[in-house]
């Protein structure tokens, strides 16, 4: 069992990462919130000033606003749902005993290994391709 001591040491040891991930969070929410409440265009920043929450009102009175929150919360359920369903359906699947179980297990966890450039560019030009692209 910890005693006081250790633990006290654990949590100063700890500190300065918790402090700098807060911080790494904290400041684009914040920057976030004030973008919000300004008129602001990234193609003409000196056009801008406070307007307060008309920006908000602008979004509320439109009505595809209401219908694009239906689509992001249809498709977050969705994925959601294949997601956990599909990953307990896998793992209980490679957690019976069979022919090629390495191999099998090797296979399946391979795309975690491959790094995020060469994602972006599989994703770039076979996926998003114009011409044979999905």
């Amino acid at each position: 069992m910890a005693t006081q001591q250790t633990r006290s040491l654990a949590r100063f040891m700890m500190a300065p990462s918790v402090v700098l991930l807060l911080v790494w969070m904290i400041v684009p929410l914040a920057f976030t919130l004030w973008f919000s409440f300004q008129q602001y265009n990234p193609l003409n920043p000196m056009r801008d000033g406070f307007v307060g929450f008309s920006n908000y009102a602008l979004f509320y009175s439109n009505p595809a606003f209401l219908q694009s929150i239906l689509n992001t919360l249809t498709i977050v359920v969705s994925v959601l749902l294949i997601t956990v369903i599909g990953g307990i359906l896998l793992a209980l699947l490679l957690d019976q005993p069979m022919w090629g179980q390495g191999i099998v297990r090797i296979l399946v966890i391979s795309p975690f290994f491959v790094m995020p450039p060469v994602a972006a560019l599989v994703w770039k030009n076979m996926i998003m391709h114009p011409q044979y692209g999905v």
